[in-house]
């Protein structure tokens, strides 16, 4: 008789469908969240400040699942690392400028479209191979522009947050789309 206990199996991590997974989620939640800073945005509350920093908290709580996915694979890390620390930045960076009003939350939300964008726009090239990234790509090339605009416009007499529940459902259109794709190239695989 052998009693000798064996290591137990780890079952090896599905990328694609990991990532499927985590962007039907991220969809879920960018459109909820764009809904309720549509509905409360037009003033910046306590309620509005608390749906701002929560954003970018969301964003780092999926970048340390899609880091554990990555890691388990061999994909790439750095970028997530990176967007780890913008994002949690960000959080801190948006409590602050509440206290100032919407144009100083504008620039640190646009700084933040700026640099993440750029970050997803490299890790999706990485991840291309996977497939379901060009979507991804996409959305970080209109993050970085979007971005942009949330700059311009805090310096604008009528700055607005309605832009940022736009900016927040449109990336999740995306992260819908690349998830739907990377059904497909599961199927195909």
């Amino acid at each position: 008789m052998d009693t000798t206990l064996a290591a137990p199996q780890i079952p090896a991590v599905n990328a694609p469908a990991a990532l499927r997974r985590l962007y039907l989620l991220r969809f879920a939640f960018a459109a909820v969240w764009a809904g309720l800073l549509f509905a409360t945005g037009k003033e910046l509350s306590g309620l509005t400040a608390t749906l701002l920093v929560l954003y970018p908290l969301f964003d780092v709580a999926c970048a340390v699942v899609d880091l554990r996915s990555a890691r388990a694979t061999g994909g790439p890390v750095r970028g997530l690392y990176a967007n780890i620390a913008l994002s949690t930045l960000t959080a801190a960076g948006l409590a602050a400028a509440a206290a100032s009003g919407i144009p100083a939350v504008l620039r640190v939300w646009g700084a933040w479209a700026i640099t993440a964008g750029v970050v997803q726009l490299v890790v999706g090239a990485l991840r291309r191979r996977m497939g379901g990234q060009w979507p991804m790509i996409l959305s970080g090339a209109i993050s970085t522009l979007a971005g942009a605009s949330f700059a311009a416009q805090a310096g604008g007499e009528n700055a607005s947050l309605g832009a940022l529940a736009g900016y927040a459902f449109l990336g999740g259109v995306f992260f819908l789309v690349s998830a739907l794709r990377l059904g497909r190239a599961g199927k195909r695989a």
